[in-house]
């Protein structure tokens, strides 16, 4: 990893696509040193190469991969969890898939931030979580994503609360409808993507960009007063 030691350093996991990455490019134009992960090489590799910004494997459900990419860090100015998971159509209803999202989504978000606690109380840092419109709404087929969101909100507060005193803040972004390669087929499905259109206020899908001015926002001394909230970014879905 290349390392420029006047920039502070952030680690974006699922940083090598879709709103990960958009996070982790603006993080870079925002004058981070900033390490992106993902869980394959192919994901790795597919990364653009470019200044202030590298990329390593992560499997966030190992406590091994996890330890491996901390350690090079002294300090972490911000942390930013994207890494996760989601199955459809019923699939996690099966027992094992559902323990598979909960252990990548919910419990892969704990283990990053208690892996890198150390790091970012050295730094007075910022951690932000992934959580989603479904930790307030109910997600039929989607139980185990539907729940494993709604823990990462009441973690997000539960850590904001314990680690305060250390300097660390804890917020979330909770994001709409956003388009990406995950959800293509319901963005090129006319039908479905007139229906989230009708429900979302600002009448069109959101974009990786939308959710990384936030995150970016969260990390600045901007939002210094800020800690366990869960923000929206949703095109005012959640609103109606």
């Amino acid at each position: 990893m290349s390392e420029s030691p006047s920039r502070p350093r952030a680690l974006v996991t699922g940083g090598t696509t879709g709103i990960g990455l958009g996070i982790a490019t603006a993080m870079a134009d925002a004058g981070y040193e900033v390490t992106a992960t993902g869980l394959t090489d192919e994901q790795v590799a597919a990364v653009p190469r470019r200044r202030h910004l590298s990329a390593v494997r992560l499997d966030v459900t190992s406590a091994e991969s996890v330890a491996a990419v901390l350690a090079p860090f002294h300090e972490l100015a911000a942390l930013i969890n994207c890494a996760g998971v989601i199955f459809r159509d019923g699939a996690e209803y099966d027992m094992a898939t559902f323990q598979t999202v909960i252990d990548v989504n919910l419990t892969g978000t704990m283990r990053m931030c208690a892996g890198a606690h150390g790091k970012l109380a050295a730094a007075r840092g910022s951690i932000i979580n992934t959580a989603s419109m479904l930790s307030y709404f109910g997600g039929p087929s989607i139980p185990a994503y539907t729940a494993s969101k709604g823990g990462v909100a009441q973690l997000t507060k539960a850590l904001a609360v314990a680690w305060a005193p250390e300097g660390i803040r804890v917020n979330a972004i909770a994001p709409g409808w956003i388009a990406t390669e995950l959800t293509r087929g319901l963005v090129e499905d006319e039908s479905r993507s007139a229906a989230i259109l009708r429900r979302t206020p600002m009448q069109r899908w959101g974009e990786p960009g939308d959710v990384a001015g936030v995150a970016v926002f969260l990390c600045s001394e901007a939002a210094r007063f800020i800690t366990g909230a869960i923000l929206p970014v949703d095109g005012g879905y959640a609103a109606v």
